[in-house]
């Protein structure tokens, strides 16, 4: 996929039933993230006819929920415990199914409470398919009830990242 030499990365967990990453998921698409030094969020993977919107290309829902997902875990790997409260994608190519594909997220700045990023597909051939950007709030209270679950998640991201 990428044309530039591998950086360094560590693997973030999924999380169960996820749609998008998770592995308890039969129906889920079960994208594996990794974490760069950088703050940038990559996977790579391969859409199937389970994402399958018109004949042999992937539907724009599918690429939507990729994008969401990457861009909220690159907020969650810098450490905000966020949901999205705006998204907004550009399909720029038909994303074919059974190709290997590859999606990259990153914060790119931050606004009071609002935490904006960025994302893309990106196709074999190195252009971009889809590309969307977010903003992500951090809301009081949201997280109360399952604040066990993100500490057993991401204290092994949270680890690494003292060392």
């Amino acid at each position: 996929m990428s044309k530039e030499k591998e950086k360094k990365y560590q693997l973030l967990p999924e999380h169960g039933y996820c749609f998008v990453c998770g592995s308890e998921n039969p129906k889920g698409i079960g994208l594996r993230w990794r974490g760069y030094e950088d703050g940038e969020i990559r996977s790579y993977f391969t859409l199937t006819k389970e994402q399958q919107g018109p004949p042999n290309f992937a539907h724009g829902g599918a690429s939507a929920a990729i994008l969401d997902e990457v861009m909220g875990m690159a907020a969650w790997f810098a450490g905000y415990k966020i949901v999205s409260v705006n998204l907004n994608i550009n399909y720029l190519r038909p994303v074919p199914l059974n190709v290997p594909l590859e999606v990259r997220g990153r914060i790119y700045n931050k606004e009071g409470k609002k935490i904006l990023t960025r994302g893309e597909i990106i196709l074999p051939d190195g252009k971009a398919a889809v590309e969307g950007t977010s903003i992500l709030v951090e809301p009081e209270g949201f997280f109360d009830e399952s604040e066990e679950e993100y500490r057993r998640l991401f204290k092994k991201v949270e680890e690494r990242r003292k060392d």
